[in-house]
């Protein structure tokens, strides 16, 4: 497996008092599909898996999760895992536009480009963050790898294969709506982009004159060629690990992570429905989002002594239990555990955590 490229860069970000500037190095590796580039941050921690990320269409992984990866209370969670950012091919900085007529792979086709970094990095396992089609690709990869995925962290996903309905809508929308446009309706919902607000500015002036728009519009192609997951629950084809899927309330996606909740383990699974934070929550509540990931990686065994400040949990007799979040307010008790320390336990398998935040 040949190492194509190996830049060190100092990322840039306001220090908290005592800390050290991170330190990334960059890589690309030959795969059977093409090359893929990818960004270590930190360094491999004994007996601990490695956090892989993967990005959604029209963007990158700086501009999906630099926002919740720099909030400061993920600070925490970075001390303790080493990470990796992966580039879908054509999506890093700089990356030249692909000639005319090149072959983008398919989204099953990306997924099997992760062995190949796992095996570059001498990585074993990894718990997965994933968005949109990042998301789609990170599930692919695991119902294929199991032993190498400890858990997945699944943002917007949709599982499902376009029907014909899906298809008849995206070919007329595409005669009236710009691919960047149209990007953005996936990502974002309807009642933000009317808004217009400085975050949507933000990414409609980075997605509308990306240099790499041409190496944008093949991503978005795979993704709308995606093929259906199967997901069924009780059948062989599933999720294995803990899997805590996240949607923001009237999210363009809202409704297929809802069914993909219906076809997962309820004894693996956790549904974060959040509120106000519209179709990129890690862009809108990385707060809200840190502090649910680091109840889902203490649910697993890690970070046990992490202290929960903004998250509480309820569960009942049945296999849907109901919490909140709350930022400012101290937690109330539920007929479950909230810990008067802050620190949330985790609960018994064979309930699925559905919240509202």
């Amino acid at each position: 497996m040949a190492e194509l490229q190996e830049v060190q860069i100092t990322e840039e970000k306001p220090l908290l008092p005592g800390q050290t500037p991170e330190v990334a190095k960059t890589h690309s590796v030959e795969t059977p599909y093409g090359s893929v580039t990818f960004t270590v941050y930190g360094t491999p921690k004994p007996k601990r898996p490695a956090i892989l990320t993967y990005h959604d269409v029209g963007l990158n992984y700086k501009s999906c999760f630099q926002s919740l990866f720099q909030f400061g209370d993920m600070q925490e969670i970075i001390q303790n895992f080493v990470r990796v950012h992966v580039d879908a091919p054509g999506m890093e900085e700089g990356a030249p536009v692909f000639p005319v007529g090149y072959q983008y792979p398919s989204l099953d086709q990306l997924a099997d480009m992760i062995p190949c970094i796992l095996q570059y990095l001498n990585f074993s396992t990894i718990i997965g963050i994933g968005v949109g089609a990042g998301a789609y690709i990170l599930s692919r990869y695991a119902l294929n790898h199991q032993d190498t995925v400890e858990g997945l962290v699944l943002i917007n996903i949709d599982p499902n294969a376009k029907g014909w309905m899906d298809w008849a809508a995206h070919k007329l929308t595409g005669l009236t709506s710009s691919i960047s446009e149209m990007i953005l309706g996936h990502l974002f919902s309807q009642e933000e982009l009317s808004g217009n607000s400085e975050l949507i500015q933000k990414y409609r002036n980075i997605i509308t004159h990306a240099p790499n728009l041409d190496n944008i519009e093949l991503y978005w192609n795979s993704y709308n060629n995606r093929r259906d997951l199967n997901f069924e629950r009780g059948g062989d084809i599933t999720l294995k690990c803990p899997v805590m899927l996240v949607v923001g309330d009237q999210a363009p996606h809202e409704d297929a992570v809802v069914e993909c909740n219906s076809k997962l383990d309820p004894t693996q699974t956790s549904f974060l429905k959040m509120a106000d934070s519209g179709g990129q929550p890690q862009l809108t509540q990385p707060g809200k989002l840190t502090e649910a990931i680091k109840y889902f990686l203490q649910g697993m065994g890690y970070m046990a002594s992490s202290c929960m400040t903004r998250l509480s949990r309820s569960r009942t007799a049945s296999l849907t239990s109901a919490a909140s979040i709350d930022g400012s307010r101290s937690r109330s008790r539920t007929m479950s555990q909230s810990s008067e320390s802050g620190t949330l336990s985790s609960g018994a398998p064979g309930h699925t955590m559905e919240v509202s935040c």
